[in-house]
């Protein structure tokens, strides 16, 4: 068969060959994230998965992007870590009602089609769903020259999950007394960074010296870091504990992302001493001038997620997640509050 080519698109800055080339590449890093339920193989106009026997299955799905966390990875021209935050901000997200996720899928859009850098990106992807326990079943690169800049590129993509109807987690058995734990982050994750940028003035700073501030890391290094995925220590747990509700502290905070998950009637009351806050985070505060509110209303301060359980199940609950990898710690309890969240 003759191989597709066209001189007329590649003039106008499309490189057809140039896509077939980042497909060959980025092939061994989606093999690593094949599991049982693939039934197709990359290059097929959709990504097919076997649903196992789940007895009332419920799918649930979850789509993000990394967002200007990108303009990092463009200044540092290190391109295989965005992907993991793509997959963490799914998958994440997927998690907080129960749900295993299965697959995922990306999309790239590029400037101009680099075929190692769209390589790296998906090695970042690939990586990110092994950390998930989900498959990489497709994607989409997409060649659009006059749109974004040749170096520069965005990326985002969704999930799909599944859980029992009976196992789905909500909050409707929330109580007064309920205790709340964090599970801390590794950083800015890929929220905020728009504040992040102006703050460090990054198209400026020095963003690879080592920071005495940041344990010798250097910024850009720290605003790299990728998102921690914590779906495999959240598995574990919700085998063996009732958990009353799970919160993804994204954009928006404390203040927007935990009272997404507590019922009318009562509100989260959080230690403010108890947080693990980063050093990240006092950096930023300290730059920008940024007053404690507004931190803890765009930043995750530490804490990646949070989970509700009854008092008498924290201990054990604890246990599980640091048995899992997870540091996690007890950072407030849920009251009887018109208020959803109060940090003291």
């Amino acid at each position: 068969m003759e191989k597709s080519y066209s001189e007329s698109y590649k003039a106008a800055g499309v490189d057809i060959t140039a896509g077939y080339k980042a497909v060959e590449l980025m092939k061994s890093h989606i093999k690593r994230t094949m599991t049982k339920g693939v039934c197709s193989d990359i290059g097929g106009f959709g990504g097919l998965f076997e649903l196992g026997k789940v007895k009332n299955p419920v799918l649930v799905s979850g789509t993000d992007g990394v967002g200007t966390k990108l303009k990092i990875a463009f200044l540092m021209d290190k391109h295989n870590t965005v992907g993991i935050d793509c997959v963490a901000m799914c998958v994440n997200d997927v998690i907080c009602c129960g749900a295993k996720p299965l697959f995922f899928l990306d999309y790239i859009a590029v400037g101009k089609n680099v075929p190692e850098r769209v390589a790296s990106i998906v090695e970042g992807v690939a990586e990110g769903c092994v950390q998930a326990g989900c498959a990489l079943i497709g994607g989409e690169t997409a060649e659009m020259p006059g749109f974004y800049p040749v170096d520069e590129y965005d990326l985002a993509g969704f999930s799909v999950g599944v859980v029992d109807k009976k196992k789905i987690i909500d909050n409707k058995k929330m109580k007064e007394g309920d205790v709340i734990i964090a599970l801390p982050s590794t950083g800015v994750h890929s929220n905020g960074f728009s504040l992040v940028r102006k703050v460090f003035d990054v198209e400026k700073a020095d963003l690879k010296t080592p920071l005495e501030a940041l344990g010798g890391k250097s910024l850009g290094e720290t605003l790299l870091t990728p998102t921690k995925i914590y779906v495999k220590p959240i598995l574990a747990l919700i085998e063996k504990v009732k958990v009353k509700a799970i919160s993804h502290i994204t954009g928006g905070g404390f203040y927007e992302n935990i009272p997404r998950s507590i019922p009318e009637g009562f509100g989260a009351k959080i230690e403010k001493s108890a947080v693990k806050i980063l050093p990240i985070f006092d950096l930023l505060a300290k730059t920008g001038g940024v007053c404690e509110r507004d931190m803890f209303n765009t930043f995750n301060m530490g804490v990646g997620m949070s989970v509700v359980v009854a008092k008498e199940d924290a201990d054990k609950a604890i246990q599980i997640l640091r048995a899992n990898g997870e540091n996690a710690y007890v950072m407030g309890e849920i009251v009887k509050s018109e208020n959803k969240i109060e940090i003291i």
